[in-house]
C-alpha cells in the first residue's frame, strides 16, 4: 500500500518510475501534438498538474461514498469540473497561453493518465497520499512535455522558451508532428537505458 510510502517517494514515482509519457506511454496525444515548445509543455504541464491533483484529492475524500458501479462516470465528472475551472483560470488571466493550447486544456477530461490513477490510487489510499501521487504524476508529465519540447524546439526552431539560441533553424523536421512520435520513442529507449544501467551497477 501506498500508506507506507514517503511523500518523497510518491513524488519521485511519478516523475521517474512511472513517468505518465516515457514509462506508461498515456495521454500521446498533447506530447505529439503540443509540445513542439517548452513553453507549450510548462503550460498544459501547469493544467495537468492542477487537475491531477485537485482530482486525486476529491475522489480520495468521497471514495467511500462512491458507488462502484458508477465509480468512471464519477470520475470524468470530477475531472471535467476542475478541466473547467483551469480552463476558465487560464482564458482569464493567461489569454495568449490560452489560444496556443486550444482544445487540448479541454481534452485533459479525457486523458488516460489522470483518470488511470483516480482508478488505481486515489480510489484506495488515503488523501495525504493521494495529494502527493497526484503532486508526483503531475510533474512527471510536466517534465515530460517540457523535455520533448525542449528538443524539438532547440532542434527544430533554434529556440528555447521563444529566445532565439541558435541563430537559425536546424532541422524543421523537429516541429512536425510526426517528429513528437520520433522524440518520444528516443526518449523512451534513454529511460530504458538508464533503467537498465543502474540496475546493472546496483547489482556490481
Amino acid at each position: 500500500m501506498a500508506t507506507d510510502k514517503s511523500n518523497m517517494q510518491l513524488v519521485v514515482n511519478g516523475i521517474l518510475n512511472e513517468n505518465p509519457i516515457f514509462r506508461l506511454v498515456l495521454s500521446m496525444c498533447p506530447a505529439v501534438g503540443i509540445s513542439t515548445t517548452m513553453m507549450n509543455g510548462l503550460m498544459l504541464g501547469v493544467a495537468v498538474l492542477f487537475v491531477q491533483v485537485f482530482s486525486s484529492v476529491t475522489i480520495a475524500i468521497f471514495k467511500d461514498y462512491i458507488h462502484p458501479r458508477i465509480r468512471i462516470p464519477t470520475y470524468t465528472l470530477t475531472i471535467a469540473t476542475w478541466v473547467t475551472v483551469i480552463d476558465l483560470v487560464l482564458a482569464a488571466f493567461l489569454p495568449e497561453a490560452y489560444a496556443k493550447m486550444g482544445i487540448f486544456v479541454k481534452l485533459i477530461v479525457a486523458f488516460a493518465i489522470i483518470t488511470m490513477r483516480l482508478e488505481m490510487f486515489a480510489s484506495k489510499e488515503s488523501v495525504k497520499a493521494s495529494l502527493w501521487d497526484g503532486i508526483g504524476m503531475g510533474l512527471g508529465f510536466m517534465a515530460g512535455m517540457m523535455a520533448i519540447g525542449f528538443v524539438r524546439e532547440l532542434l527544430g526552431m533554434g529556440t528555447l522558451m521563444g529566445y532565439d539560441i541558435l541563430g537559425f533553424k536546424p532541422l524543421l523536421f523537429f516541429i512536425l508532428p510526426c517528429a513528437g512520435f520520433f522524440v518520444v520513442g528516443l526518449m523512451m529507449a534513454f529511460f530504458n537505458y538508464i533503467e537498465i544501467a543502474y540496475k546493472k551497477a546496483k547489482q556490481a
